[in-house]
């Protein structure tokens, strides 16, 4: 993606969606950024639901994605923005340092991951960079990144989820091979209700609201073969 010549041979600033759901930050991002020529906010949304008919209705060519949204989470619109709408190219810009959002947006599709401290020049380069082609992250999470990376390479797939304890990652594993939680109890001879409390805490630990992003994400890490 480059920046597109208009009608009058002259280039276009990109189109930019911003998703997240605090109104002032919001709107404090929206004007730094409209202050660069080379971009202009098309849109604007507050929950994941709203960005994808956002996203519709204005073509962007670029988001900036908070992770911690209401309903839909930030990863799963990201993963739905970027099935729906291929060329658009995702920048995470969220207050979490958590390993496993930073691993699940990269595998959703997002380009770049911001801290929301980053100051204005920043972030403008940021985009910049995801806009040309490029991906980019924070100092801190890009070492953080390369870490988790190197690790993965030789560790099973399980360990994907570090902030899981071994027993939510055993029932994480048994819930995206298909079980439902009787099984899964039955399988780990515990009650039902303390399968229930397990899947609780992962949905809180991974940000997802629903089983089946929690399915879509441990299938992902490589979960649910056995």
């Amino acid at each position: 993606m480059s920046e597109t010549p208009d009608g009058d041979g002259a280039a276009r600033p990109w189109r930019v969606l911003l998703v997240d759901d605090h109104p002032l930050f919001r709107d404090g991002l929206a004007a730094a950024i409209d202050l660069d020529p080379g971009f202009t906010v098309v849109a604007r949304a507050a929950t994941g639901e709203e960005a994808l008919a956002a996203a519709a209705d204005s073509t962007p060519d670029l988001v900036v994605m908070d992770l911690g949204l209401p309903g839909l989470s930030g990863i799963e619109t990201t993963r739905q923005l970027r099935e729906r709408h291929p060329d658009v190219r995702v920048l995470v810009m969220t207050m979490s340092e958590d390993d496993d959002n930073l691993l699940a947006a990269v595998r959703a599709g997002a380009r770049g991951y911001l801290l929301k401290g980053a100051v204005r020049e920043e972030i403008l380069h940021a985009l910049h960079t995801v806009g040309r082609g490029g991906a980019v992250f924070s100092p801190r999470m890009a070492e953080r990144l390369g870490a988790l990376f190197t690790a993965f390479g030789s560790a099973p797939a399980k360990e994907a989820f570090p902030t899981l304890t071994a027993r939510e990652r055993e029932v994480l594993d048994l819930l995206a091979a298909g079980l439902s939680y009787r099984q899964i109890a039955q399988r780990l001879f515990v009650a039902d209700k303390t399968v229930r409390n397990h899947v609780g805490s992962i949905f809180a630990k991974l940000q997802v609201h629903d089983r089946a992003t929690a399915i879509v994400r441990a299938r992902d890490a490589g979960l649910g073969s056995g």
